[in-house]
């Protein structure tokens, strides 16, 4: 297994599959919708203008603004007796602007204006297929036709037709792109960018003046061309989540996965106090001119050397991104962005494989809110039903919203079998409802596999007896489907009863939206009974039974005494439990937990995807043994037998932020090797002691705990990411410990693929712990030292 290991954060990284054609771009938008050009004859000191579909009320214009003389007017653009037209993306470059046709009603067109020459009209320079991407640099323009690279007043030869791309990039007299499959990069034209690709597999892609840029499939960023300009513009070597590359003359700007925005070098182009905290949706760069779309009104800022004034918000609202049908974005869609688009239906399609924020939703305050009042009054009220939607407070357009979504998954489903169970969508933009079949009829399917169901059936008088009617008191804590209570019950069993949530619909709910919870519910509940009930293993949380009287679901198992994992990790006041007091006991517990996962996916019949890994779901009995639990979210491996015959997979990605593999977010595929990587991120909770997505030192925005250990454990200084209320290792136990953290390492690798199985997984536990023991009895012994390609699950060391 190579030394190198690549990993993820949540908000969102994307994922190659080795066979499958490579999903990649230069950006998060292919088709961009904010630009920047270089007009004027003097070359050494242009001027610059940005340029945008600004929403107008009724739909939007493309309008021009000079950011580097306040005093100029805008200038809108159009062809067709000067009325509005629908473009669906814009390039620049040096005097010229380029638009796109929408791309959804071929052949489409592209036109050209001449910046220099304002009284010139359009020029149209493409028609034909539709462009799957576009790019502006120097005095052209490029675009992908068909896969092939296209470029119109170029000047600098022919781009081969033999190739075929799924990205592409234009700088000064050279054009880039990434080799669909492959994800090579490949650069023609003139420059010193040309001949000089870096080698490896790519993902995304940028082009400037002088040198180009790009992030491999682990989140490497790296840049080549002219020396100067990456020596001056050249990011550190960081592995994380990139959105966004944007790259100038001797510049280079990221937006981040978790859309914040970093550039180089700061003294050219750092991001103004004013809105370095700020997210942002879209990123462009020319020259010293940095552009982006804030997150949070999608207004247009632009900073830079090149700026008047340093920084300047340049339009109110402008689209981030092409408008398409709402119904064709697979991963949701920009909350509030539906109002920026002209027509019925139609909506900014939200990337996949990147975490929304909370003010994704919709947009919220701004830091040019205090000097935007004359904005703030012409906002018309469906912002503000939007941002209540986005945080939770209901309105009559929630209830609308999910009347429809539940009838349409309704009718969808009536006829599937399918037992998969679905979560709330709780890390979509804005997720589509899906239903289960009725309780009853998946009840009786499941009390008749005969011998096979052990669970108990119990009378609700007597859970309500053994709880004081769910009194509050007995209350202690939540799952995937509801709340759980403690109890005992008539025959001296203590218990945890999981009871699913019985809301009544108030003035913000409706019969729909209740019974959108209800299905929820429904769904989980039959899913964690017909799981549990054929499962027997020591690391996995026994189900004594359920209820399914006078409408309740109810779900009764063996009581945890020492509760969860994440409590005794992060809330629990010192001293430390005694699971987490030494590290050869974080190691057995960490084994422990990984033979459960191991059963699931081993020894189940079928073979069971948990979905939910993580912390809080690793409960700890009174000997502190550790077992895994909450089922509610858990798929059969087999999606097309047994419960769920209907082979339709869920609609809805479900899981915990953080922890959520991102192959499964960005590209809907579920293999048992998504819990493997959620596993790999509870290796590093247990051994830095960190929450999975807090804030650490010297950083203004939360990040993953991914992103803070992985690269110090694969610089071997594992050391740097250890938990500091536990005292360093032993000599004998650091090998151990750095062992478990280049198995967490190999855990979050990405595409999937190459992560160990969880039978792997447990083998190197079991190295890792019996290595521990050998220094616990004594520093003799007979056993080989612990090796960096151990960790890939071979039997040797």
């Amino acid at each position: 297994m190579s030394p190198i290991f690549s990993r993820s954060p949540l908000t969102l990284l994307a994922l190659l599959l080795a066979l499958p054609p490579l999903v990649a771009s230069s950006s998060s938008f292919p088709l961009p919708t904010i630009a920047i050009a270089a007009v004027g004859t003097n070359t050494a000191s242009p001027h610059h203008l940005a340029c945008g579909l600004v929403s107008n009320g009724t739909g939007y214009q493309l309008s021009c603004a000079s950011v580097s003389n306040r005093s100029a007017s805008p200038r809108k653009y159009g062809y067709g007796g000067g009325s509005a037209t629908p473009f669906s993306a814009l390039v620049a470059g040096d005097g010229y602007l380029c638009s796109v046709d929408p791309i959804s009603s071929p052949p489409v067109s592209m036109r050209w204006w001449d910046l220099n020459e304002s009284e010139e009209p359009s020029k149209r320079v493409y028609r034909g297929e539709a462009l799957s991407a576009v790019a502006g640099g120097g005095e052209y323009v490029c675009g992908l036709v068909e896969k092939r690279i296209k470029c119109w007043r170029w000047e600098w030869g022919v781009v081969p037709e033999e190739v075929g791309f799924s990205a592409l990039a234009a700088g000064g007299g050279f054009v880039c792109g990434l080799v669909a499959g492959t994800g090579e990069l490949k650069c023609y034209g003139n420059g010193d960018a040309v001949g000089r690709e870096p080698r490896g597999r790519y993902m995304l892609l940028a082009a400037g003046d002088r040198h180009a840029c790009a992030v491999d499939h682990r989140g490497m960023l790296g840049c080549w061309g002219e020396a100067a300009a990456v020596a001056a513009a050249a990011p550190p070597k960081l592995i994380r989540a990139v959105s966004t590359v944007a790259v100038g003359d001797a510049l280079t700007c990221v937006l981040w996965g978790n859309w914040t925005v970093s550039c180089w070098p700061e003294e050219d182009a750092a991001v103004p106090p004013q809105i370095k905290q700020e997210q942002f949706v879209a990123l462009e760069a020319k020259g010293k001119v940095v552009c982006g779309v804030l997150m949070s009104d999608y207004s247009l800022v632009c900073w830079g050397g090149d700026v008047a004034g340093g920084v300047r918000k340049v339009f109110d609202k402008v689209l981030p991104g092409p408008c398409a049908p709402a119904r064709s974005c697979p991963c949701g869609v920009w909350s509030g962005s539906a109002m920026l688009c002209d027509s019925d239906g139609a909506a900014i399609c939200y990337p996949c494989g990147y975490t929304p924020p909370m003010n994704a939703q919709a947009p919220t305050s701004n830091p040019w809110a205090s000097t935007s009042h004359h904005m703030r009054k012409k906002r018309r009220p469906s912002d503000l039903v939007i941002a209540m939607i986005s945080f939770g407070a209901g309105s009559g357009l929630v209830v609308l919203v999910a009347a429809l979504l539940v009838a349409y998954c309704l009718r969808r489903r009536s006829r599937s079998r399918s037992s998969g169970s679905h979560d709330s969508g709780r890390i979509h933009a804005e997720p589509m409802t899906a239903t289960a079949p009725r309780v009853p009829r998946r009840l009786s399917m499941l009390l008749s596999k005969g011998p096979n169901t052990t669970v108990e059936q119990f009378p609700l008088a007597a859970l309500r007896a053994a709880t004081d009617v769910f009194s509050p008191s007995h209350r202690i804590g939540s799952g995937s489907f509801g709340a759980v209570y403690r109890a005992a019950l008539p025959d001296g069993r203590e218990v945890a009863i999981k009871r699913a949530e019985r809301r009544d619909s108030g003035a913000s709910s409706s019969a729909a939206a209740a019974a959108a919870r209800r299905v929820n519910h429904e769904s989980a509940f039959v899913s964690e009974l017909s799981l549990l009930s054929r499962l027997n293993h020591k690391n996995l949380v026994r189900l004594l039974g359920f209820c399914a009287d006078g409408g309740e679901h109810i779900l009764v198992y063996e009581f945890m005494h020492n509760g969860t994992l994440h409590d005794h990790l992060h809330k629990r006041p010192a001293p430390l439990s005694p699971p987490l007091a030494s590290w050869p006991s974080r190691l057995r517990l960490a084994l422990g937990a990984a033979r459960g996962i191991e059963y699931l996916h081993t020894y189940a019949v079928p073979p069971i995807i948990h979905r939910d890994i993580k912390s809080s779901n690793i409960l700890l009995d009174a000997s502190w043994s550790a077992k895994v639990s909450d089922f509610g979210l858990s798929l059969l491996k087999n999606l097309g037998t047994g419960d769920n015959a209907g082979g339709e997979e869920p609609c809805v990605t479900a899981g915990t932020v953080g922890y959520m593999d991102p192959e499964y977010y960005r590209l809907q595929h579920l293999t048992d090797k998504s819990d493997v990587y959620s596993f790999g991120v509870l290796l590093l909770e247990l051994l830095s002691g960190c929450k999975v997505i807090q804030r650490y030192e010297g950083s203004g925005t939360p990040r993953n705990v991914v992103d803070m250990a992985v690269p110090y454990i694969e610089s071997d200084r594992v050391h740097r990411v250890l938990d500091i209320r536990l005292p360093l290792p032993t000599p004998g136990e650091m090998e151990a410990v750095a062992y478990v953290g280049y198995l967490a390492a190999d855990c979050v690798r990405l595409p999937g693929r190459e992560r160990p199985s969880m039978s792997e997984v447990v083998g190197v536990l079991e190295r890792a712990v019996a290595a521990c023991e050998e220094h616990e009895d004594g520093p003799d012994g007979g056993e080989a030292a612990l090796s960096r390609s151990g960790t890939d699950g071979s039997t040797t060391m």
